[in-house]
């Protein structure tokens, strides 16, 4: 028996990396707001999810409809394109393999994660996918029970400490990756079930856990 037999993905830091295209588009929204750009060790730093308090710090009062636009033009005009993150498709070729129940949940806007997913041609490795969640405490709850999930056999895999908190809030397991937004010791602080450097290093791990049930 494997350890877990459903996995919800995040999206951005976790199976893609956008922080490029994402630090690119953020700093169009402040330079639109004469605010000072930020360097990517700056935006780490300051950047989280739910993404509407992030904005309303750096720019308070402004909705963030007014940004959303903006934000949108400048992701898809910027230098540094999306890319598919080392070990992400083995990741989830193995999953499809082993009969593992893959979902995404989300905070991507949806226009834009449904057209990566549709470039990359991973689409039909999901179940289901939850895109443009802008709290992902707030739907937990409701995937898990529409899908029969059992909570002791899933976990949420993501790479912020919203995702950590997140899988918390719905009595899953986490799996925090250090390929995204977060850095590492933030989401050590965290105290996520798992903590791994990539999906590679999960689906090691994921392989052993068969092997040592399997033997036990």
């Amino acid at each position: 028996m494997m350890k877990y037999n459903s996995l919800l993905f995040d999206w951005s830091g976790t199976l893609v990396d956008d922080l490029p295209p994402t630090l690119h588009a953020t700093n169009a929204v402040l330079a639109e707001h004469q605010v000072a750009a930020m360097d990517r060790e700056e935006f780490r730093n300051r950047f989280r999810l739910p993404y509407p308090e992030f904005y309303e710090e750096v720019l308070p009062g402004v909705a963030i409809e007014d940004l959303e636009d903006t934000f949108r033009a400048a992701f898809s005009q910027s230098p540094t394109g999306v890319t598919v993150l080392s070990h992400a498709r083995e990741m989830l070729e193995w999953c499809e393999k082993e009969g593992v129940r893959c979902f995404v949940l989300s905070s991507m806007d949806v226009g834009l994660f449904t057209e990566q997913v549709r470039d990359f041609g991973l689409q039909h490795y999901f179940e289901a996918v939850y895109a443009g969640v802008i709290d992902k405490r707030e739907r937990i709850g409701g995937i898990l029970k529409s899908h029969g999930l059992e909570k002791d056999r899933t976990a949420f895999v993501g790479d912020m400490l919203h995702d950590v908190a997140t899988a918390r809030h719905g009595g899953i397991a986490s799996v925090a990756v250090a390929t995204g937004y977060d850095p590492r010791e933030r989401l050590v602080k965290s105290e996520p079930t798992h903590l791994f450097e990539h999906l590679g290093d999960f689906r090691e791990w994921m392989v052993g856990s068969f092997k040592r049930e399997f033997r036990a």
